[in-house]
């Protein structure tokens, strides 16, 4: 799979851009802020309908209009079709393949599939949860887009049940505007629950079909590691049953409901569910070899937040990339991969492995500030990206 042809209206700082391009290595060079992110950062939200850089899509429109254009000519299996997204902030977004109206937007998802690695990848190790959880849920409509309606579904009843607890809980105990909003929260739990164990069911599969990857991923990486050292685990926000089919989730999270009620009136926001859950980094070091941070300990299982080293982090940031890469592969599928302004952020011997790893990828798009952060094993065509023009350097 790669983009044989990019066209952005109103797109970022492009009033126009029209970019052929082709498979292998393309690298665009320029001096921050000229716009060369803005081009790679295009493609990928045809993939993922967001930004890896920004929360809502307002940024993503140019100052002074209303809405943005980005269309690709995506070439798979020798077929080629185009994909086009008008971004229209504070309206519905619409999408079109082959100049047809689909009926939603998100009907593009899985239609392209991207694996960015961004300097922002270190919130994946160190920022919050949410980053982490983030990560699983992409992942999981890139694999399977039918999950983005599932996410949507659980994202509204979380909502609509938080705003349910905070009226609840406000009103004077046992009056008849509390007993009414409980009798209405027991349908909310129900569609909670129904949602959430399907979400949490698929996020659960995931990291297991993940976890090989990331060790694999890791040993290659990080200097004098095994496949051993890094690990990464699913931890739920409430006791797990043996059995894991979405019946018995369900019946799980609605007994955990049931249990903290009164918590979660109190503090008027919903405290069970896949919202409160955690994808846990670990790092092994055996006898012999130095735990993260001087630690002084050695065969031990560490939390890679607030243990790890900034090389370490990295590592592990780089590991989880190109393990979404490696399994995403072994779909069937070779993904575009995106290496947004990366090498710079990289020590010699870090840039070197990954360049040596994506360089046989059907399709790898870079950014760099000058030309020389670009590693040699990703030689291929170039452009110069300034002033508002993007340009082939032939």
């Amino acid at each position: 799979m790669y983009v044989s042809h990019l066209t952005l209206h109103d797109f970022r700082s492009y009033a126009s851009a029209d970019v052929a391009l082709e498979p292998g290595v393309t690298a665009f060079i320029g001096r921050n802020g000229q716009g060369k992110t803005n081009l790679v950062e295009a493609i990928d939200y045809l993939s993922r309908l967001s930004s890896h850089r920004v929360a809502s899509d307002a940024p993503l429109v140019r100052a002074g209009t209303e809405q943005a254009i980005v269309r690709a000519a995506v070439v798979k299996d020798g077929r080629t079709a185009i994909l086009e997204v008008e971004l229209n902030p504070g309206r519905s977004n619409r999408a079109r393949i082959n100049r047809s109206p689909l009926p939603r937007a998100r009907e593009l998802l899985g239609l392209v599939r991207t694996v960015v690695f961004s300097p922002e990848d270190l919130t994946l190790v160190k920022g919050d949860p949410s980053d982490r959880r983030k990560f699983l849920d992409d992942l999981l409509v890139l694999r399977t887009p039918r999950l983005a309606g599932v996410r949507s579904d659980y994202d509204r009843v979380l909502r609509q049940r938080n705003s349910l607890l905070k009226t609840a809980g406000q009103a004077r105990r046992g009056s008849s505007s509390q007993e009414s909003a409980l009798s209405t929260l027991g349908v909310w739990d129900a569609h909670l629950a129904r949602t959430g164990a399907e979400l949490l069911a698929e996020r659960i599969e995931l990291v297991e079909q993940l976890r090989p990857y990331v060790g694999k991923a890791y040993e290659t990486v990080a200097r004098g590691a095994s496949r051993d050292d890094a690990e990464i685990a699913y931890r739920s926000s409430f006791e797990l049953p043996a059995t894991l089919d979405r019946s018995a989730l369900t019946d799980a999270l609605l007994a955990e409901l049931e249990r903290r009620r009164n918590d979660e009136l109190d503090r008027g926001i919903s405290l069970v569910g896949p919202h409160r859950d955690e994808l846990v980094l670990t790092l092994g070091h055996g006898p012999g070899e130095s735990a993260p941070s001087d630690s002084g300990e050695t065969g031990l299982r560490l939390p890679v937040k607030g243990y790890a080293s900034h090389g370490e982090s990295w590592s592990f940031a780089l590991a989880l990339r190109l393990a979404s890469y490696d399994l995403l592969r072994a779909d069937g599928d070779d993904p575009i991969l995106i290496l947004d302004d990366v090498f710079a952020e990289l020590d010699t011997e870090r840039r070197a492995q990954l360049a040596e790893l994506v360089a046989g990828a059907e399709q790898v798009l870079v950014t760099a500030a000058v030309a020389g952060d670009v590693p040699e094993a990703l030689a291929g065509t170039r452009f110069l990206v300034g002033n508002g023009e993007v340009r082939r350097d032939d």
